[in-house]
């Protein structure tokens, strides 16, 4: 995994900050007078991992307390009369991280047993003993830690919430911006596409009414121009935020299909594997996917034949659509509008989109969909 450079920036401080309480700790440990006995060795010992074990208490923060909070216990009772600086850097890092009752229960503790491990540690005198543990842990010092931690904590909350507004605002703008864009595409496009599904409608009536047969192509215009309208207000409700209209999606697949029949070309469809539900994105995507493959198809490719292949998968949908137009190998497809809004749909889903000549000829169109996280 490739570390950021903000993570390699904390990486750095947490162990700088680690290795010089460690190294503050021992030097004030070695400083005093202890023989080289097995005991004191487990006190450097403990003075040590109190200190290296500050590197994780941004991860970790209520272990690297309680851990922090032993060795300082324990390099008392080892008879090492030194101050409790790395459970007071853990106490801030655990009130940052918001675990307020945690951390009092835990200094409680901690206060309660220094005068004890001071006893332990060969002191006779009760006094000089929870002098010691004073000395060790003042009260002032684990208030301050505690404040510094809450009031750094409250600023990032702050600065948080600042950022939630900033979004919301963006939203919001969003939205109204959204709502121009249908109000404009209603009036540019409805009013010319209604012409056309009216044109075409009252041609096929005169048409059948002086008995003449119908050619193909203008009932596919007619049909064309249905779908087109459908699909128009489909948009436009969405960009309104409103779903009273159920978008199109894998299951209207087979109509894609059956229409391109009807306009003459040879179109099989094809699904394979055990079907299963899948998220709305991925099931309009596929509609997408398979809608524009076989307008290309229709517009561009003079192919005769066209299939379309849906391979269902536990973790995902794998879609295939090829054709035996007039596309070339080693011939780069031409980025138009459509197959640029296939890739950013089947990459905002975490899918990969392939799209090109196939090597017998005709062209191809590849995707893959996962269908775990989706947004």
């Amino acid at each position: 995994m490739r570390i950021g450079r903000p993570d390699v920036r904390a990486w750095v401080t947490d162990w700088t900050i680690a290795i010089c309480v460690a190294a503050a700790l021992l030097v004030t440990g070695l400083s005093g007078q202890h023989s080289t006995t097995n005991l004191d060795l487990f006190g450097y010992a403990l003075l040590t991992a109190g200190g290296l074990a500050l590197v994780a208490r941004r991860r970790a923060p209520v272990p690297v307390l309680v851990v922090t909070g032993l060795c300082a216990v324990g390099h008392h009772a080892a008879g090492f009369d030194v101050p409790a600086v790395a459970y007071l850097f853990a106490v801030y890092a655990a009130v940052r991280a918001g675990h307020r009752a945690i951390t009092v229960a835990a200094s409680v503790t901690v206060l309660a047993l220094l005068p004890l491990a001071a006893l332990a540690s060969g002191l006779h005198d009760t006094g000089e003993a929870f002098a010691q543990a004073r000395g060790a842990l003042e009260l002032a010092w684990l208030v301050a830690a505690g404040a510094a931690g809450e009031a750094v904590r409250q600023a990032e909350r702050r600065a948080e919430e600042a950022e939630r507004t900033r979004e919301e605002i963006a939203q919001h703008r969003a939205d109204e911006e959204r709502l121009h864009i249908a109000r404009e595409l209603h009036d540019s496009l409805t009013h010319q596409i209604s012409i056309i599904k009216v044109q075409a409608e009252v041609a096929v009536h005169v048409a059948r009414r002086r008995g003449e047969q119908v050619p193909e192509s203008l009932l596919a215009i007619q049909e064309a121009g249905r779908e087109a309208a459908r699909e128009l207000r489909a948009t436009l409700q969405a960009l309104r935020d409103d779903d009273t209209t159920p978008p199109r999606g894998l299951d209207d697949v087979p109509e894609l299909v059956e229409r391109a029949r009807s306009i003459g070309l040879d179109a099989t469809l094809t699904i394979e594997g055990q079907r299963h539900d899948v998220p709305a994105a991925v099931s309009r995507t596929v509609y997408r996917i398979v809608q524009e493959s076989l307008t290309n198809v229709a517009r561009h490719a003079a192919a005769a034949s066209a299939s379309v292949r849906i391979d269902c998968r536990p973790d995902g949908l794998a879609i295939r659509i090829d054709d035996d137009g007039r596309a070339t190998p080693g011939a780069a497809p031409v980025p138009g509008v459509g197959l640029l809004g296939m890739r950013e749909r089947v990459t905002a889903l975490g899918g990969r989109l392939r799209a090109e000549p196939r090597g017998e000829g005709g062209f191809t169109v590849q995707a893959e969909l996962p269908v775990g996280q989706t947004p």
